[in-house]
């Protein structure tokens, strides 16, 4: 059955596929092995599934994931400046019923291949239109709260190739970031990333993760259900 018409929607559209985490993948794990990425920007503080994707008036597009994804980190505080984007609501009021105007103004987030600040969002959009990959740096807390599949979906939905929680000192934002040994990902074995800073100085520490044999199975896929679609094929 092929369902059709979903075009001119706002709030609902077909849910593509991720890219698979494969060498011949645009962002496919070659790219995580040989190539640096940027880093969007690092997380100050909390940063919980409000913080990631938030609810109010964006609840409406939930079932368009490119039209929410414009919340995108949102409310989350930037540490290179101690800003986080500020939404403006505009309330307009019609006979009989208000509609909400969002309009987000002061942007915190810089966008390294421009060096103009713009939206988490807008800045995302832009490094997937080039092709450039990225990584967020969380501090405390991050994903915690309601059960807002949004949150996980929307940094992948943008290009994003890791979330690395827990501030490190020696991050900076004009790093450049590589997440290693990928062909050898395994349960319970840490992965290695290597900083290189502006100055071409190197730094190297060992991530934890909690994949286990199945999950590692999703990742390489580019997801759960990409996975389950391959495994039908067979």
């Amino acid at each position: 059955m092929k369902v059709s018409g979903f075009g001119t929607l706002k709030k609902l559209r077909f849910f593509g596929s991720f890219d698979m985490m494969s060498t011949s993948a645009n962002f496919g794990l070659k790219c995580f092995i040989s190539q640096l990425k940027e880093m969007l920007f690092q997380v100050k503080g909390k940063c919980t599934t409000d913080h990631i994707s938030a609810a109010g008036p964006w609840l409406k597009f939930r079932g368009h994931l490119d039209n929410i994804s414009n919340n995108l980190f949102l409310t989350a505080v930037n540490a290179e400046n101690d800003e986080m984007n500020k939404v403006i609501i505009v309330v307009e009021y019609w006979t009989l019923f208000i509609r909400l105007w969002e309009r987000i103004s002061n942007y915190k987030v810089r966008n390294h291949l421009t060096g103009k600040y713009d939206t988490a969002s807008q800045t995302t959009r832009h490094y997937k239109s080039d092709g450039v990959a990225w990584i967020a740096v969380g501090d405390e807390n991050y994903g915690e709260g309601s059960s807002r599949e949004h949150a996980a979906l929307e940094p992948r939905h943008f290009g994003g190739r890791a979330i690395i929680v827990k501030t490190f000192l020696g991050f900076t934002p004009d790093d450049k970031i590589s997440i290693v040994g990928l062909n050898d990902f395994a349960p319970s074995k840490p992965l290695k990333c290597i900083l290189k800073h502006v100055d071409g100085k190197k730094e190297e520490i060992w991530l934890s993760h909690s994949f286990n044999a199945a999950q590692i199975e999703w990742f390489k896929a580019g997801s759960a259900l990409n996975h389950m679609k391959a495994m039908k094929k067979k």
